[in-house]
This record gives C-alpha cells, sequence and structure tokens, in this order.
C-alpha cells in the first residue's frame, strides 16, 4: 500500500445567507428555495443522498470566516447546536459526547498511568474537555491551526469553556505536523482529532504512512498509544477512509485495534483507530475499575462492556 490513503469525495464547502430567511433551505451548494414547512439546513452527503435538519426560529446563531475555512453555529430542532465547518457538521449539542468519549477515553483508559496528551485539531475543545476529566494527566496539549474556529468555539461552545480555561490545557495555534516535529517533548498519547483525509486538503499530509513513522510515533513515550478519528464506518462507508486508515496504520505499529460507534446526528457509523507497539491488555472490567479510579465526573456513553463489544467489525467492514 502507498502512501496516501484512498481518495475521498468531499462534500463541498457551505454557504450560509448573510441574513437568515426563515422561508429558506440552507444548502452547502449556496442554492435555496422556498420551504413551506419551515427552514431547513441541507447537507450533500453524496449526488444522490442529502441529510437536512430541520431548524429553530433564529436558524444560524453564529457565522464567521477564518483564514482557512467557514464556520457557523446552528439551532437545530433535532439536535440543538450544530457546529459546521466548511458545509460539513461537525459536532451536534445532543451527542457529540459520543464521538468525542470514543476518541479520548479507550486509549487513556488502556494505558497504565498517562500523564501527557497531545491533540492534534479539536479547536471546538471537546476532546480537551474529556481528556482533562482523567485525574493522572499533568498536561493536555491542543493543538489547533486555525486561533479564529478556537476563538469561535471558546465563545458560542459554552459546555467547554471550563476546559478552555483549564490549568492543564496548553493550547497551541500551529499546523500539528510542524508542532511535532520541532517538539523535543514525547507524550503518553497522541490523538488525531481532525477532518477526514480528503485529497489535497490541509489534513491529508497528517493520515500518511511517513507521518506517522517519521513523526508521530517517535514522539511517544516508550508504551505510548496513538488514536485517531478514522471517518465513516458504515458497510457502505467504510471503505471512504476508514478501512484505508486502519491499513496504514498497521503498516507503522504493532497493535491497532479499530472500533465504531453509532452517532444519530451524523446519520452513521463512525469509526476510531487506536494503536501501539505495546499490546492492549484490557478487559471490560478493569476498564470499568479504571473509569471509576481516574475519571472526574460520570462518562454518558462508554463503558468496559461497550467499549469491547464496539471493537468488533461487522464481516463486511472485517474482510475489506
Amino acid at each position: 500500500m502507498g502512501e496516501a490513503v484512498e481518495f475521498f469525495h468531499a462534500n463541498g464547502f457551505s454557504n450560509l445567507t448573510q441574513k437568515f430567511d426563515p422561508k429558506l433551505v440552507l444548502n452547502v451548494n449556496g442554492n435555496s428555495h422556498l420551504d413551506r414547512d419551515g427552514s431547513w439546513y441541507e447537507e450533500t452527503i453524496d449526488d444522490d443522498l442529502k441529510w437536512s435538519f430541520a431548524l429553530n426560529v433564529n436558524g444560524v446563531l453564529h457565522k464567521g470566516t477564518s483564514e482557512f475555512q467557514e464556520i457557523a453555529l446552528l439551532d437545530t430542532k433535532r439536535f440543538g447546536k450544530v457546529l459546521v465547518i466548511d458545509g460539513k457538521m461537525q459536532s451536534a449539542e445532543v451527542d457529540e459526547f459520543i464521538y468525542h468519549e470514543c476518541l479520548i477515553h479507550p486509549a487513556l483508559l488502556c494505558h497504565p498511568k498517562p500523564k501527557t496528551v497531545f491533540i492534534m485539531g479539536g479547536g471546538e475543545g471537546s476532546a480537551a474537555r474529556e481528556a482533562l476529566k482523567h485525574k493522572l494527566l499533568d498536561k493536555v496539549v491542543m493543538c489547533d491551526i486555525d486561533q479564529e474556529v478556537v476563538d469561535f468555539c471558546r465563545r458560542h461552545l459554552t459546555v467547554n469553556q471550563e476546559a478552555f480555561s483549564h490549568k492543564k490545557l496548553n493550547l497551541v495555534i500551529n499546523d500539528a505536523k510542524a508542532e511535532l516535529e520541532k517538539s523535543c517533548e514525547k507524550f503518553d498519547i497522541i490523538v488525531g482529532d481532525l477532518a477526514d483525509p480528503v485529497e489535497g486538503g490541509p489534513c491529508y499530509q497528517l493520515y500518511t504512512k511517513s507521518f506517522y513513522e517519521q513523526i508521530l510515533k517517535p514522539k511517544l513515550n516508550h508504551g505510548g498509544i496513538f488514536v485517531t478519528q478514522a471517518g465513516p464506518a458504515g458497510i457502505f462507508t467504510h471503505k471512504e477512509v476508514f478501512t484505508s486508515i486502519f491499513n496504514t496504520i498497521k503498516q507503522v505499529f504493532k497493535y491497532v485495534v479499530a472500533y465504531a460507534a453509532h452517532i444519530p446526528s451524523f446519520a452513521d457509523t463512525w469509526g476510531w483507530v487506536m494503536a501501539s507497539d505495546e499490546p492492549f491488555s484490557i478487559n471490560a472490567e478493569k476498564m470499568d475499575r479504571r473509569i471509576e479510579e481516574r475519571i472526574d465526573g460520570e462518562l454518558n456513553y462508554l463503558n468496559g462492556a461497550l467499549f469491547i463489544s464496539s471493537a468488533t467489525m461487522n464481516k463486511t467492514v472485517s474482510l475489506s
């Protein structure tokens, strides 16, 4: 297998209207039309598939444009506040905890004694919020390239305001690849909370074998764990990026675990990949015990049995 992951078809950019008209359907292609039943946000999943959200009266709560991307915060009826970047929904208020608990906690709970975490991306602050629940941690570095996205989320995503001001959080505005390259520090956990690897996109280079092998892996301490979001992992969507990410990481690390969960607001099963050069020797009981001992507060989704079951892929995905 070559350096690059498989080609992924991008959805295009959102072009939200400057003045929100509650009669308009907001569309990722910038087209809008009257809708008698109210206001909707519409995202194109594929040429023959769209995913629509009914909006509340205020519709677009906030909108901004950075050097790198377009940002919007929508008020939806079903999923609450929804963060949209470049026309793709990033997270929804009512179920983002599923994605972020699955991204952060398995790696931290599998590690015998994690002290330091480096998060690539994660500008909305939710990944840092989850990591900071772990009492053993001394430091969480969150490295995002876009200052305006971070500032936007700090202002408008109130659920993460405490995380942004936490004394253990070190916020860095930089390209994650460049930051890791120049860093003299090593970490127990490195997290990839990045956009999917669209060919030619800004995150593409952070999913290649050369990046994992030459830059990321040398920045892990002995026994360190790398975990990344790996895109849609459904029976019809896993070949977009999930399978390629898993197969690329398998070429770099000795032990690799893929796991998945359904996220309602994504209308799909989502996948993550966790990797290390040390085996993952943990069972459901041990994970539950570590959750009780190490985590400050309650988890809303993850427990030991759930994680073990989530690491069992269906036959179609397993054979890919």
